[in-house]
């Protein structure tokens, strides 16, 4: 009799055991699931330089880019800035005979830049540009808020079929009243890469400009250098000419 009390106490603990165990998977599958982690870029209240990448095309080579890219956002009447991580970049887009694009996106989709390219007879160009940027926000007790903006333009960075466009100097553009972005250095190339190379470098205004003033400015101060001697010698032989008759 004594062993069966014994053997029947073991099964209801051993039950018991059981019984507790089931009750905390129970437990553990009832539980909300932790809220997976979004990425939003940080905005920084100060400007630094973007870091530099080259960005291709994944499936076909019609699109190579080198640039550092930088969002500016105004808000609250204030600038606040956010360079583009080449490392958290995902690259994408589409290759035709006339149209092209090049998408380069964050992950959770939390920003992106879309460069639309156009082929017109032997001319390339930036026809579209597409941005929007979906920050943490910039203040405490401040809602989530997207950037967005689009630029249209017929003629944005155009160079001749088979060369790249590069330009040394910023290029700053206003997407909307709120977001800028900042492509600085700049060099790009769509439609024909030979062998995934950049051609012919054509120049932007801006570099042409930046290069050849300080020579014009140069070359005048010159001139007027000259021309100030020139006359203080012709004064002088004028002077002593009369001299002479004296």
């Amino acid at each position: 009799m004594m062993l069966k009390a014994q053997t029947g106490g073991w099964c209801l603990i051993i039950l018991a055991i059981i019984a507790g165990v089931q009750l905390q998977e129970n437990e553990r599958s009832v539980q909300p699931a932790s809220e997976p982690h979004v990425y939003r870029p940080a905005l920084q209240p100060t400007e630094t330089a973007p870091p530099i990448e080259t960005y291709k095309h994944v499936e076909k080579s019609c699109i190579k880019a080198t640039m550092g890219v930088q969002y500016i956002v105004i808000e609250k009447k204030k600038a606040w800035y956010y360079n583009l991580e080449p490392s958290r970049v995902r690259t994408g887009g589409s290759c035709g005979e006339e149209a092209a694009v090049l998408s380069l996106t964050l992950p959770d989709n939390a920003a992106s830049l879309q460069l639309t390219f156009r082929k017109k007879g032997n001319i390339f160009y930036v026809s579209n540009l597409t941005a929007h940027l979906s920050p943490l926000p910039v203040c405490q007790g401040c809602s989530n808020k997207t950037y967005s903006g689009v630029l249209t333009n017929d003629k944005l960075f155009a160079a001749a079929d088979g060369q790249s466009f590069k330009c040394k100097s910023e290029n700053l553009l206003l997407m909307s009243p709120e977001l800028r972005i900042r492509l600085v250095p700049l060099q790009i190339q769509a439609f024909t890469l030979l062998k995934g190379h950049y051609g012919k470098e054509v120049e932007c205004w801006a570099d042409f400009t930046q290069r050849v003033i300080p020579i014009i400015l140069g070359a005048t101060v010159v001139g007027l250098f000259l021309i100030a001697v020139t006359t203080c010698l012709f004064i002088r032989d004028r002077h002593r000419e009369g001299y002479d008759r004296l």
